[in-house]
């Protein structure tokens, strides 16, 4: 793992409260069904949950598939201590890593995911990640992203009063502004494409899937 400084799950706030905030802000339940959709796991997959946090959508998943192979990696101790929790009381087995998106290393993954960690780091950070998770999945591997996409009119608005507080501008602006799609295509990806946009009073979560190529 880097060394490197990272903001924490809620940002400035709690990582305690990290799973309440976003229940009751971001329509949680509706875009991580989304990601569940638009991912299809099979059974006999391995799948990568990036920047996983608490581990919300890693027990999701592996409860929607107990047999896929999920694992966890997160630069934060206490996120991962609530994410192994999670597991536990839940009875499911998800292995845990503590890193960074560019730590993942030669993994032969057949889908990588990733939901609200891409608009916390720097761009280099952004670019860096995107290049690892390519090169951890095998050929024809998924990648399914739900983060925080362009900004428009009243989004905008709340995107800055609210993310944008806990957060900082600097790292979250070009989220706001659209970036991500490009990045993962310029990654090397395919098909990539924006499969939803859900509304939230924090602003609005793009759903982007795409393809590393055969």
């Amino acid at each position: 793992m880097s060394d490197m400084a990272y903001t924490p799950p809620l940002g400035t706030g709690d990582t305690a409260d990290y799973d309440r905030e976003i229940r009751h802000w971001t329509r949680e339940m509706r875009w991580r069904r989304a990601m569940i959709d638009a991912l299809a796991p099979r059974a006999g997959e391995t799948i990568v949950d990036v920047g996983c946090g608490t581990g919300s959508f890693a027990v999701m998943l592996k409860a929607a598939e107990p047999g896929v192979e999920v694992v966890g990696i997160d630069p934060d101790e206490e996120a991962l201590a609530i994410a192994r929790a999670k597991a536990v009381a839940a009875g499911l087995a998800i292995g845990w890593e503590r890193g960074f998106a560019r730590d993942l290393g030669a993994r032969s993954a057949d889908a990588v995911v990733s939901s609200l960690m891409f608009h916390q780091v720097p761009m280099a950070e952004k670019q860096a990640g995107l290049a690892a998770v390519h090169a951890a999945l095998r050929p024809g591997g998924r990648l399914v992203i739900a983060d925080y996409g362009r900004q428009r009119g009243l989004m905008r608005l709340l995107f800055r009063l609210t993310i944008q507080r806990l957060d900082g501008v600097t790292d979250t602006q070009p989220n706001a502004d659209g970036v991500l799609p490009g990045l993962v295509a310029a990654a090397g990806f395919r098909n990539v494409r924006e499969a939803a946009r859900i509304h939230t009073i924090t602003g609005t979560i793009a759903l982007i899937v795409a393809e590393r190529p055969h």
